[in-house]
């Protein structure tokens, strides 16, 4: 298996594959820390520059009531003036909403467009195992065809899980610098995005290893994801005839959910907010498991 998980590693490398997403790791957060300009005063945020417009010129007073056109104070369902402070979505002090905010768009954004990267780079490895001549040899080795399968996937995991700590981590240490603030939970977004890369991979797999195309397999990933999307839209049961809506719920807990998982599990872990239903995760994540079972049974039992 070591041997296949090095020959893997080569493999990426020639393709330039991990050069590739190192670079665009890297240009993410260099670009987050030019683009960020935060003047902080006694752990206040006196002003703050995005990408050299000015957001705050000024200091905010979190406890000044909100006005209203006419400069009368907003009030709240008990009646009370609504603070400056209320609208504040991450933090408690508009120094952790700034920080927090950007973590958790950086968060998003690496496990949206991070993910869909890694596929294009990664998705043939597997069906490429399967070719003939590249799979009449790799058998020929005295190696388990589990471990064969294995060792393929446990590169492409070590890539990526490489790949996603390199860049949260520089993003976590420029921001905590700049800001005085350090917020652990971010790191947790690492967890996060991989472990959806491994359940979304898991299709890949399976489609790879039963059609031996890297097209096909890219394309069923992509269609998995896309009707994952809309089944995780709010309400979509309700809105349709009677008679359709126990497939649709079945199929939304059935399939992976990655439009709900970077919605509101991401930015929730990754920030002060407090975190919801893990459900999405989880069931995404048997979704997963059964997947790769599914794939390493047919690559055991496959006549090549």
């Amino acid at each position: 298996m070591l041997g296949l998980f090095l020959l893997t590693l080569r493999e990426l490398r020639a393709r330039k594959v991990v050069i590739g997403l190192f670079i665009v790791s890297t240009a993410i957060w260099i670009a987050m820390a030019l683009a960020l300009q935060l003047d902080v005063v006694d752990g206040g945020l006196a002003g703050l520059k995005l990408f050299g417009a000015t957001a705050i010129e000024e200091p905010v007073d979190l406890e000044a009531p909100i006005l209203d056109r006419d400069g009368n104070p907003v009030l709240d369902e008990s009646g009370e003036p609504r603070l400056e402070g209320d609208t504040l979505d991450f933090g408690s002090t508009m120094l952790e909403e700034v920080v927090f905010g950007a973590q958790a768009f950086v968060a998003g954004s690496a496990y949206w467009v991070g993910i869909i990267l890694a596929l294009f780079a990664t998705g043939g490895l597997v069906a490429a195992l399967t070719e003939r001549g590249a799979v009449d040899v790799i058998l020929t080795k005295p190696l388990s065809r589990s471990a064969v399968l294995g060792g393929r996937l446990l590169a492409v995991m070590a890539v990526m899980l490489a790949l996603a700590t390199y860049l949260i981590v520089a993003v976590w240490l420029t921001m905590s610098i700049k800001s005085g603030i350090w917020n652990p939970r971010f790191l947790l977004a690492i967890g996060v995005i991989f472990a959806m890369f491994w359940v979304v991979y898991s299709v890949v797999t399976l489609v790879g290893v039963w059609s031996g195309s890297g097209p096909l397999s890219f394309i069923a990933t992509l269609g998995v994801l896309f009707v994952s999307l809309i089944l995780g839209i709010p309400g979509l049961a309700e809105q349709i005839q009677r008679t359709w809506r126990p497939l649709v719920e079945g199929a939304y807990h059935v399939l992976p959910k990655f439009g709900n998982v970077g919605v509101s599990v991401v930015p929730q872990l990754a920030t002060s907010q407090p975190v919801g239903s893990l459900y999405p995760l989880i069931s995404s994540l048997a979704f997963g498991a059964v997947c790769y079972g599914a794939a390493f049974y047919l690559f055991a039992r496959k006549d090549y």
